[in-house]
C-alpha cells in the first residue's frame, strides 16, 4: 500500500492523547498502587569499587514493617544480564561480557550498583530498612575515564578483561586511508572528548510486579515489552515465558535508557515471587542519575585528507569509548557501529577508517541515548570540514556545497559499507541557507561587534541511519460498532504514536482518526514486537499495520459481497466502503463489521527498517567576552524526512531533538571526580536546557520518499539531535576565531570553558 493512495496522509492533525494526558488522564506505573501493595527501596553502593566483604541485614530485619531483606546471596540463583548486540575484533573474537547479576555478591564496580534490595509495607519503612545494613566494603582503586582505564597500571574491574578492554574494534579500509592521506594535499585535524549525558525523563523508572496464582505481572515503564519480558524470562529469572505477563502504561519519555532490562525490574519481579505479595518500586532523580545507564562518554582523534581543490579523499578516526562498569543491552554497536553509519556523512569520501578501543571503567554502563552514537561522530566530522575550510581559505558552505552527494547518486554505499537510500543533499544546503538569511551575516555579526559581542555561524551536515527490530507482527481490528482496535509491539514514549497510527489507519479504512485506538505495552496482548528504538516505529508499525488493514478488508470482502447480492470477484473497495464495480451499489465497513461480529486482519514486518533521514541545520550564537556566556540566538535547519504522516508530530520531533542536542552542546555533563563519585547527582549538579536556553526553531522540509518501505517514511526522532551539537561546536569556533582563539573547545562548551579560552587569548 503506498503512501500517495492512503488519502489524507501528510496533513497536520493534533494529537489524540493529550486531552486525555493534559486533563489529567495519564496512567503511568507510580500511579498504580493496589491495595496491600510491598514497597521496595535499594541499598546503592557509596564506592566506586570495593570487594564486599559482608552485609550485616538483622537490625534491618527486625524494624517495624520490613517483610525481607534481600543480599546477593539471597538471589544468586539469578542469571545474567546479557547484551543483545555484539562487536568483534579484527580476528573475529566477540567483545568481552563478564556476567552481570542483579546484585553482585563479591564486588562493586560503580557508585550506585545496588547492594541490596529491602522489601516493607511502607515506602518510608523500606528506606529505613536500607540505612540499617551494615556493609562491610574494602574499598579498591577506580578509573573512570575510558583512556586512563586502558593504559598500563590502571585499576583492573574484571578478571575476564585483561587491561579493561571490551574490544579492539575496526572498520573500514587502513591501507587505502594510509594511502589518501600520504597523496593529500591538506590534512585537518580535530580531537574531542565528548562528556557523558543522561536521559533526563520526566517519568523516572518503576516497576510494580504483582503475584497472583503463581504468575507475576510486571508493569514497568519501558520502550518495549518483549525485549524485556524475553530476557527476564530466559536469561535472568529462569522462568518459562508464561509465568511472566510484562504490561507498559503511559511512558513518560524514554529516549533509549528505558529499552534496557535493568536489576531492580528482575529482582521486583523475584520478591513477588517470593513472597507472594505485589512489589512496588519507584525511582528517584538521584538513583536515575547513578544507575540508569548514560550515553556518550568517547574520547577521539579524527582527520580528513583532501586534494588541492578541496574535495574530500578520506577519514581516519582513532578512538576510546567508554563502557562503565558493564556491557549493557545494545551497547556494543552504539559507539562504533553508531559512528561508522554516520562518519560519512553527506559527502562523497572514498575511503574511512575507524580504530576504536572500548573500556570498562569505574562509572555506570552506557547505552544509547538519543542519538545513539551518532551525534559525537558528527561533531568530529563537522569540525574537520570547519577546519578545513579555515585552513584552505575556504567558504565552509562552499567547501560542503563541492564536496555534497547529489540526488543521483543514490542508492549510495559509503567507504564503510553502509547504503544510503535516498535525498538531495544540495538542496538541503541551498533551503537552509536562504532560511537562515545566511547573506546578511555579515551585517548581523558586524552588529554584535558594534555591542563588543562575538557573533558565529556554524553549519552541520548530518544523517540517521534509523534501525530497531523488524520483530513486529500487528493486529487490526474493525469491531461491530465499527470502531478501530489496533495492537502493535512497538512502545510510545511521547512522539504521538497513538496518533500517527492512526491516521495511518483511518486512511486506509477511510475513517475518522478519532474512530481509531492504538494499544501497545502488553506481553500478553500483543503476539510479538521489538519496541521502539533507533527512530524505526512509524517504519515498522506504520507499514505493518497499514497491510494488517488489507488483510482485515479482504476478510469482509466474502460477506459484502453477499450483502450486496454480487460474486466476491466483482467487490471493490473503495472510499472506506465495498462496492460492486460499476455500480452504485455499496455496503459501508461498519455494516459489514457489524454483520461478522467484527473483522481482523494481522500482519508480520515484511519490509526494510533502515533509512537514511538528513539535514543541514544552520546554528548563530552570540559570546560575550566578558563572561564567555554562549547564547543561541537562531537556529534553522532543512530536514529530509521522507514522506510525512503528520508534519504537527514531525514539528514536535525536531524541536525535542534539537532541545535534546543543544543540551549536550552547551549544558550537559555527567562527570565524575577521579575517585569515581558523581559530581551531577542531582538536576542542582547537571544542567539541563530550559526554555530560556532555546530560541524559536525554524524548519523547512525537503523529504525525498525513501524506496525501503511502501510508505516513503524516514525515521526523524534522532536526526535532530545528532546534528545540533555540531552546529553549536561549529558557531562557537567560528565565534572564537573573530578574537583569534583557535583552540578546540571540549563540550559541553560553557561559559567558563568559553571565558577562559578568551582570557588565554588576551581578548
Amino acid at each position: 500500500m503506498a503512501f500517495d493512495v492512503l488519502p489524507g496522509l501528510g496533513q497536520p492533525l493534533r494529537r489524540l492523547e493529550d486531552p486525555r494526558l493534559l486533563t489529567g488522564g495519564g496512567r503511568y506505573t507510580a500511579d498504580l498502587v493496589p491495595p496491600g501493595v510491598l514497597h521496595a527501596a535499594f541499598l546503592r553502593s557509596p564506592h566506586a569499587h570495593a570487594r564486599i566483604l559482608g552485609v550485616e541485614a538483622a537490625a534491618a530485619r527486625a524494624l517495624p514493617g520490613v517483610v525481607a531483606v534481600f543480599t546477593g546471596a539471597d538471589v544468586a540463583g539469578l542469571g545474567h544480564n546479557p547484551a543483545v548486540t555484539e562487536i568483534r575484533d579484527a580476528a573475529g573474537r566477540r567483545h568481552v561480557e563478564p556476567q552481570r547479576l542483579p546484585i553482585p555478591t563479591d564486588r562493586v564496580r560503580h557508585v550506585g550498583e545496588i547492594v541490596a534490595m529491602v522489601v516493607a509495607e511502607t515506602p518510608h519503612a523500606a528506606r529505613d530498612g536500607a540505612e540499617a545494613l551494615v556493609v562491610d566494603y574494602d574499598p579498591l582503586p577506580a578509573v573512570v575515564q575510558g583512556d586512563a582505564a586502558l593504559a598500563p597500571g590502571a585499576p583492573q574491574l574484571h578478571a575476564t578483561a585483561p587491561g579493561n578492554l571490551v574490544c579492539d574494534w575496526q572498520k573500514g579500509d587502513a591501507a587505502t586511508v594510509e594511502a589518501a592521506f600520504a597523496g593529500a594535499a591538506h590534512i585537518a585535524r580535530v580531537a574531542h572528548r565528548s562528556p557523558r549525558i543522561l536521559a533526563g525523563y520526566l517519568e523516572t523508572r518503576a516497576a510494580l510486579a504483582e503475584w497472583a496464582e503463581g504468575r507475576v505481572t510486571l508493569t514497568t515503564p519501558s520502550q518495549g515489552v518483549h525485549l524485556l519480558h524475553r530476557i527476564l524470562c530466559d536469561h535472568i529469572l529462569g522462568w518459562k515465558r508464561e509465568r511472566l505477563r510484562v504490561v507498559t502504561p503511559d511512558v513518560g519519555g524514554g529516549f533509549g535508557p528505558k529499552l534496557p532490562p535493568y536489576p531492580e525490574q528482575a529482582l521486583a519481579c523475584f520478591a513477588a515471587d517470593r513472597l507472594r505479595r505485589s512489589v512496588l518500586w519507584v525511582q528517584d532523580r538521584t538513583e536515575h542519575h547513578l544507575a540508569d545507564t548514560h550515553a556518550r562518554d568517547l574520547v577521539a582523534e579524527a582527520e580528513l585528507a583532501l586534494d588541492a581543490q578541496g574535495r574530500f579523499l578520506a577519514v581516519r578516526v582513532r578512538a576510546v569509548a567508554n563502557f562503565g562498569a558493564w556491557v549493557s543491552t545494545v551497547n556494543p554497536t552504539i559507539p562504533t557501529g553508531g559512528m561508522a553509519k554516520v562518519l560519512a556523512g553527506l559527502y562523497r569520501i572514498p575511503a574511512i577508517h575507524i580504530a576504536m578501543r572500548c573500556a570498562f571503567s569505574n562509572t555506570a554502563p552506557v547505552d544509547a541515548v538519543r542519538g545513539a552514537g551518532k551525534p559525537e561522530a558528527l561533531v568530529l566530522l563537522e569540525r574537520l570540514v570547519d577546519v578545513a575550510a579555515r585552513e584552505t581559505g575556504r567558504d565552509p558552505a562552499a567547501l560542503r556545497g563541492l564536496n555534497l552527494l547529489r540526488r543521483q547518486d543514490y542508492p549510495h554505499t559509503t567507504a564503510l559499507g553502509y547504503r544510503y537510500d535516498s535525498g538531495d543533499p544540495p538542496a538541503l544546503l541551498e533551503a537552509v541557507l536562504e532560511l537562515a538569511r545566511a547573506d546578511d551575516f555579515p551585517a548581523r555579526r558586524a552588529a554584535a561587534a558594534s555591542r563588543g559581542r562575538l557573533l558565529g555561524r556554524g553549519l552541520s551536515c548530518h544523517l540517521h541511519g534509523s534501525g530497531g527490530w523488524g520483530d513486529e507482527t500487528s493486529v487490526v481490528e474493525v469491531l461491530a460498532d465499527g470502531t478501530i482496535l489496533a495492537r502493535t509491539g512497538t512502545q510510545n514514549q511521547g512522539q504521538g504514536h497513538a496518533t500517527a497510527y492512526a491516521q495511518l489507519l483511518a486512511a486506509a479504512f477511510g475513517v475518522a482518526p478519532g474512530m481509531v485506538r492504538i494499544e501497545q505495552g502488553d506481553s500478553d496482548r500483543i503476539p510479538r514486537g521489538g519496541g521502539t528504538g533507533g527512530s524505526s516505529s512509524t517504519i515498522i508499525s506504520g507499514t505493518t499495520l497499514a497491510r494488517a488493514a488489507e488483510a482485515a478488508v479482504e476478510q469482509g470482502r466474502g460477506l459484502a459481497a453477499a450483502m450486496l447480492e454480487a460474486a466476491a470477484v466483482d467487490v471493490v473497495w473503495e472510499d472506506g466502503a465495498y462496492a460492486v464495480a460499476g455500480t452504485d451499489r455499496r455496503v459501508a465497513l461498519a455494516a459489514v463489521a457489524a454483520r461478522a461480529g467484527g473483522l481482523e486482519g494481522r500482519a508480520d514486518f515484511a519490509g526494510t527498517v533502515e533509512t537514511w533521514p538528513a539535514g543541514i541545520a544552520w546554528a548563530e550564537v552570540e559570546l560575550d567576552p566578558e563572561t564567555g556566556a554562549v547564547t543561541l540566538l537562531r537556529h534553522a535547519c532543512a530536514v529530509d524526512a521522507g514522506a510525512v504522516v503528520n508534519p504537527m508530530l514531525l514539528a514536535g520531533q525536531l524541536q525535542g531533538g534539537w532541545a535534546a542536542g543543544i543540551g549536550q552542546a552547551l549544558l550537559e555533563s555527567a562527570r565524575y571526580d577521579a575517585e569515581g563519585q558523581m559530581q551531577a547527582a542531582t538536576l542542582m549538579d547537571y544542567a539541563m536546557p530550559r526554555a530560556a536556553d532555546l530560541p524559536g526553531f525554524v524548519h523547512v522540509d525537503r523529504g525525498v520518499p525513501s524506496p525501503n518501505n511502501a510508505l516513503g517514511i524516514k525515521g526523524v526522532g534522532e536526526l535532530p539531535t545528532n546534528g545540533a551539537p555540531a552546529a553549536l561546536a561549529n558557531a562557537v569556533a567560528d565565534a572564537l576565531a573573530q578574537a583569534g582563539v583557535m583552540a578546540e573547545i571540549p563540550l559541553p562548551m560553557t561559559a567558563e570553558r568559553v571565558w577562559a579560552a578568551l582570557s588565554g587569548a588576551g581578548a
